[in-house]
């Protein structure tokens, strides 16, 4: 689906065109055309193909999409993919932005995603002495938005990490607890597959030797790859803390799980006693002490309740009950 289609020129809006009409505005000196797709159909992709001259290995890729994150040159197109990431109550889903930008022209396909770059737009319309960077500024005006909304995700994951581990030392809640850690995993695991190829490539496109489109903006790169490494720095981070929440869970399960066998330990020690000397009276041999006294009852109730009494008194003392 096209979501807008517009010419600029000298870092100024010219209007919205029609897809048509591309081809003309391409021909204009200093002018270029900033192209956003939704889910595109493969009419849609073709059209765009035979228009901007795309390589076919790229936009075979944005056919396939569940792409890993990456930056490739095709001549003097530069192809650009990123991952989206939308939080739910449930999971988070994943989808991603694949842009194309040459030398006089953008091309953005959104896929499997409800985010949407329109305040990109704006944001650019509204900064023309930066818009006259051409595409270069617009792709890292797309990257940067995309990185922006990394943050918020760490943030979640950070809130949660510090909730979990206030409640590790709780009784009873150590399988909840594992639970959502391993939860919390996989999502910086999936939050580091989006983040950790990205900050590589975008190291590609700032000193040295950079790709033509970005050469008047290698210090937004740079600042674009700043933001990811410090993410990737904190996703690091939280990784080991969940890794050692973990083991720091795990290690209270086996505590409690100790502390229950020796209870029972106790308690089977106690009855142990009471079971041994009621074997020993209960033997009924003919001639036998006490069977015939009087008191000899009572006297062998009070001896098991005062060996059961200090078995009790015993362990309680050693933490055991």
């Amino acid at each position: 689906m096209l979501i807008n289609c517009a010419a600029y020129h000298d870092g100024r809006k010219l209007a919205d065109i029609d897809p048509s009409g591309i081809a003309a505005h391409l021909r204009t000196p200093g002018a270029f055309v900033w192209v956003a797709l939704r889910d595109a159909t493969p009419d849609e992709l073709a059209a765009m193909q035979q228009q901007f001259d795309l390589h076919e290995l790229a936009v075979e890729d944005v056919h396939h999409g569940h792409q890993r994150p990456k930056i490739e040159e095709y001549g003097s197109t530069l192809f650009a993919v990123m991952h989206l990431i939308e939080p739910s109550a449930s999971e988070w889903q994943l989808g991603e932005v694949v842009v194309f930008a040459g030398p006089n022209f953008v091309l953005s396909v959104r896929n499997r995603s409800g985010q949407g770059f329109l305040g990109v737009r704006e944001r650019c319309e509204r900064e023309p002495e930066l818009l006259r960077h051409g595409s270069g500024f617009v792709l890292y005006a797309l990257m940067d938005a995309v990185v922006d909304r990394y943050f918020p995700l760490l943030d979640a994951l950070e809130m949660e990490l510090e909730a979990v581990e206030t409640q590790i030392f709780e009784r009873g809640a150590g399988r909840p607890n594992v639970q959502r850690l391993y939860e919390l995993k996989r999502r910086a695991t999936l939050l580091r597959h989006a983040v950790a190829p990205l900050l590589e490539m975008v190291d590609k496109l700032h000193g040295g030797r950079v790709p033509a489109v970005c050469q008047g903006t290698q210090e937004y790169f740079r600042d674009v790859h700043d933001h990811l490494a410090r993410i990737n720095a904190s996703i690091d981070t939280i990784r080991d803390t969940i890794g050692t929440a973990i083991q720091v869970n795990l290690s209270m399960v086996t505590i409690e799980e100790s502390e229950t066998t020796k209870r029972l330990a106790a308690w089977a020690a106690i009855f142990a006693v009471c079971t041994a000397m009621a074997g020993i009276w209960g033997m009924n041999f003919e001639h036998m002490p006490e069977l015939k006294w009087r008191f000899g009852y009572p006297l062998a109730l009070g001896l098991v309740a005062t060996a059961a009494f200090l078995l009790h008194r015993r362990f309680r003392r050693a933490g055991w009950l």
